[in-house]
């Protein structure tokens, strides 16, 4: 151009940059501008609610310009432009990275050459079918996924290339009147100009096959373009005629007469071939817009879209893969993982039974507490273990509960129960057989250490001093206030609270469901988790193990006072084997909610059952075989004698220290005479030797 006079218009030319009055300030194009699309394709997004899309572009001008204007359209609209990829000729890594950014809404901006190498990616990428929709340009050969795929290197055969193109949207600007019938300003309709068009070119193209040529399509834009200057000129030639000028006067410094024709060319507007000729005050074509779906491998008309009104009209014939429509994004469900039901049922009914065993014998504890089997025992040690193992059965109730019975707000009351009930628990049942245990651990050691007694810890062993009870209660007792103490500075300085761990995505069970589902499993935990664990477990575990020495220490003894200390022994070997197994296998199972809450649960009953069996079935057995308090059978052999047999034992007892005390006086003598008879070696030998044969026959007479 060679000035500022010179007025332009073309009917190829659909750079949105033309659209600039700055950089071109007197063009005008019969052709819209390629941003004519991007308010058509907002409509769409916002009709079937797709608020996050991708774009995909080829490295051109016209493209960069058209992206930019879409770009700042979905910025207005509130759609999101998640990724924005682009490529000079080779588009594998950027439909590779659509694939990373879980693109689900394409629009792609590309030459058509380009288009078949990027549906041939498309299809090798599996970015096609029920889950995506592509946005392609709508000025492409009907046939252009299906053509010069083998000069082009297209690595994708023709039937790949369909199933990749199924289902895609394009957006077209009308280029043809769609009433057929309709005359037109030069008086043809949209048939004659074709008829006569094609008349033209069917000496040199094959248009029977539909073999047009290059630019066909914008045919009826170059037709009206002449119009539309023919029509200009004549109104500025009726508006020169007023002021006696005319448009032959007219030259590239005339200003006047340019603007004339600048004004004329502007308010142009007529019915031509390709349809109602307007532009806009940035010289761009007015036009309606066309949306068209490939349903079966061909092009189906959806519908118009008209931006001056904002008017969109929709025939309602789309076909989507899947039966209804993409979503814009993988929707994500997140799914609780949670305890089996039938698991977290039979767990409690077997709880249930072992606390209906439990208080069955703590009744029967209380019951027959005056009968010697019962009273050596000490039933009230024994009562609180099970009320220990009752508290410790429950917590198998609140270890099931999670997101199938309660809030995640009631969540973390459920956490803090459940370390209460177990270490409470645990303190009341396994510290009441520690201190049996520990009872007679002391009793023992005492003995030994006592060198005027001598005894073989085969037998039982007879003990004058009873064994108080309350030393047993205290014991258990310091426990117990240990537990309180931690638990309460755990709960108020660092609480548990309910945590979620997350799981990999994973398909849905039913194929034809479009999202994916996000496992979650609660967890209670607190900030400084593994610092109160270990406190908690070092604790417990120093408890563990110096219960496990005292019990070996004291597996072969037998006492009347503590009279089922074996089984009480034999119960901690459970206990503790139970427990440094359970603690690092849960630890390492831990994500797997129903191996962990099987493996506790199970670890927790049979700890409770087998220390309930050891204790009390020999007591149940014998109060069953001898009901009337008569001496204990075979199946209480460390229980003791009956009353009167105690009295008289008593007796026996006092006396024998009574000779032993004589008898240390009668040594002591001897000893004494024996170191005078040293003295007197010269003195009568028969008479001296008689004298400490005397004394000794007088010493085994006090012994008798």
């Amino acid at each position: 151009m060679s000035g500022q006079n010179t007025k332009s218009l073309c009917y190829g030319a659909s750079s949105p940059a033309l659209s600039d009055r700055n950089r071109f300030p007197t063009l005008f194009r019969t052709h819209p501008s390629a941003t004519v699309h991007n308010p058509t394709r907002i409509k769409l997004m916002k009709k079937f609610g797709w608020s996050r899309v991708a774009i995909l572009q080829q490295a051109e001008e016209v493209f960069i310009s058209t992206v930019e204007d879409l770009e700042t359209r979905c910025m207005e609209a509130g759609i999101e432009i998640i990724t924005r990829q682009s490529f000079l000729s080779d588009p594998t890594d950027a439909v590779r990275n659509l694939r990373r950014q879980d693109s689900r809404v394409v629009v792609g901006l590309f030459y058509v050459v380009a288009a078949r190498r990027v549906l041939c990616e498309v299809y090798k990428q599996k970015l096609y079918g029920k889950s995506y929709v592509w946005f392609f340009i709508g000025w492409y050969e009907d046939n252009w996924f299906e053509i010069n795929l083998t000069s082009e290197d297209i690595e994708c055969t023709v039937e790949e290339m369909r199933e990749a193109a199924e289902g895609h949207l394009t957006t077209e600007a009308i280029m043809w009147n769609q009433n057929k019938e309709e005359r037109t300003i030069s008086g043809m309709t949209i048939v004659e100009f074709k008829n006569r068009l094609d008349r033209k070119l069917e000496d040199n193209y094959d248009i029977k096959n539909k073999r047009y040529p290059e630019g066909y399509q914008e045919a009826p834009l170059a037709y009206d373009a002449v119009w539309s200057v023919a029509l200009a000129f004549n109104k500025t030639m009726d508006r020169l005629h007023k002021y006696g000028k005319r448009l032959t006067e007219f030259n590239y410094n005339n200003k006047e007469i340019a603007d004339e024709i600048y004004s004329a060319i502007n308010s142009t507007q007529f019915l031509g071939i390709s349809g109602f000729v307007a532009f806009s005050s940035q010289g761009d074509r007015i036009a309606l817009t066309q949306i068209e779906q490939v349903i079966n491998g061909s092009y189906k008309q959806l519908g118009f879209y008209d931006t001056q009104s904002d008017n969109l009209t929709w025939f309602d014939v789309e076909v989507w893969n899947g039966g209804k429509v993409p979503q814009d994004r993988t929707i994500i469900k997140r799914v609780l993982r949670t305890v089996s039901l039938p698991l977290f049922i039979c767990m409690c009914i077997v709880s249930s039974a072992g606390i209906g065993v439990a208080i069955g014998l703590i009744i029967f504890n209380i019951w027959n507490s005056h009968r010697r089997v019962i009273q050596s025992s000490h039933p009230v040690c024994n009562t609180i273990m099970l009320v220990g193992i009752i508290v410790c059965l429950v917590s198998v109730f609140l270890l099931g509960l999670d997101g199938n019975f309660v809030s995640p707000e009631a969540y973390p009351t459920i956490c803090q129960s459940r370390a209460w009930l177990l270490t409470t628990g645990f303190t009341l049942s396994y510290g009441a057989m520690f201190s049996k245990v520990w009872r007679v651990h002391r009793l023992t050691t005492k003995l030994k250490s006592d060198h005027k007694v001598r005894m073989t810890l085969e037998k039982p062993l007879n003990l004058q001093r009873k064994v108080e009870p309350w030393k047993l209660y205290s014991m258990v007792s310091g426990l117990l206030v240990l537990d309180v103490t931690l638990l309460l500075c755990w709960q108020i300085i660092d609480p548990l609270q309910r945590k979620l761990e997350q799981f990999p995505w994973e398909q849905p069970t039913n194929a034809a469901d479009d999202f994916r589902l996000s496992p979650e499993l609660e967890h209670c935990e607190s900030h400084n988790n593994i610092l109160w664990l270990a406190i908690v477990y070092g604790y417990k575990g120093l408890v563990l193990v110096f219960g496990l020495f005292l019990a070996y220490e004291t597996r072969s003894v037998k006492i009347k006072q503590i009279n089922d200390s074996r089984y009480v022994g034999m119960s901690i070997y459970n206990v503790v084997v139970l427990c440094l197994i359970t603690a690092p296998v849960t630890t390492v199972i831990a994500s797997q909610q129903d191996a962990s809450y099987t493996f506790v649960s199970l670890a927790i009953i049979f700890c409770c059952l087998l220390s309930m069996a050891l204790i009390f079935v020999p007591k149940v057995i014998e109060v069953v075989r001898h009901p009337r308090d008569k001496a204990e059978s075979k199946y209480n052999p460390d229980a003791g004698v009956s009353k009167e047999e105690e009295e008289r034992y008593q007796k026996l007892v006092t006396e024998n220290e009574e000779l032993q005390r004589l008898i240390a006086q009668k040594e002591e003598k001897i000893k004494i005479l024996k170191e005078r008879l040293a003295e007197k070696e010269a003195g009568a030998k028969g008479s001296t030797l008689l004298v400490p044969t005397t004394i000794t026959q007088d010493v085994r007479d006090e012994h008798v």
